[in-house]
């Protein structure tokens, strides 16, 4: 298998707002055609065939099957399209915390890629962990991998954990950052800002300094003692933000928070 001189037919297994962006993302590439399966069937792009059920498939066999369905969906509905998978096909899963062992049983198939992307897929800056089952060929995780990168960065890890670690960064890291933006703005606004002045000068501060960052060569604690002058106005915040390492305290909390309970949905 190739990515770059095959095409592939490949059919998703529901098609909720994250399947939806992955989707709108990957067909950008003509390399892989795609057919959803959905009982509420949203709108889907121009040139993806839609069914509301499993029979209306019949017959027909397809190269790779996605699964975008809740993970207690699992065993009850994936056992309808074992026989859709074509001898040398393979699976990516974004169902999140279910393990690879308990899709090969419902699937009866080997190679599983299982998937965690982020919200920012919406808009093809996404960050994804990649798992692939030991079953798993070179030219599928080729595959699996060139699909992710239409929807951002991809981060392959080698084991089920890894991608529970990912899971605690990036796959829930944009609402700890929504909720990081959310009280900068109100702090923004205790100062009299407007709501919509308050949300341009954070975001548009959010947005500036991430770009500077990911342009640099420097690491993050020089590109912040750059910005802060001795006993200036930046010095002066960040001692009431972090001196006392509470920030930092806090954000190890929650990731660990979110990989505990990611380990506790597998």
């Amino acid at each position: 298998m190739n990515f770059k001189t095959k095409h592939y037919q490949a059919l998703m297994i529901g098609c909720g707002k994250m399947g939806g962006a992955l989707l709108r993302q990957w067909i950008r590439s003509e390399a892989v055609h795609y057919t959803v399966v959905d009982p509420t069937l949203p709108e889907l792009p121009n040139g993806v065939v839609g069914y509301d059920n499993a029979d209306a498939l019949k017959s027909k066999k397809f190269d790779i099957i996605i699964i975008a369905i809740k993970p207690q969906m699992v065993e009850t509905i994936l056992p309808d399209y074992a026989n859709l998978l074509s001898e040398d096909g393979f699976v990516i899963s974004m169902a999140a915390g279910c393990s690879a062992e308990r899709l090969q049983t419902a699937l009866k198939t080997r190679a599983i890629i299982r998937i965690m992307p982020n919200l920012p897929s919406f808009i093809g800056k996404g960050v994804a962990g990649l798992y692939a089952s030991p079953e798993c060929s070179e030219a599928q995780k080729a595959v699996s991998l060139d699909m992710m990168e239409l929807a951002g960065t991809a981060v392959k890890v080698d084991s089920e954990d890894g991608l529970d670690r990912i899971t605690a960064i990036a796959g829930s890291g944009p609402g700890y950052v929504f909720e990081f933006a959310r009280t900068y703005v109100e702090a923004a606004e205790s100062l009299g800002f407007s709501r919509e002045q308050a949300r341009a000068l954070v975001l548009g501060t959010i947005v500036g300094t991430i770009e500077m960052a990911m342009d640099s060569d420097d690491d993050l604690e020089t590109l912040r003692n750059n910005v802060t002058s001795k006993k200036g106005t930046t010095e002066a915040g960040l001692k009431a933000l972090n001196a006392d390492m509470g920030l930092s305290q806090k954000l190890k909390q929650t990731v660990d928070a979110a990989y505990n309970r990611a380990i506790e949905l597998r």
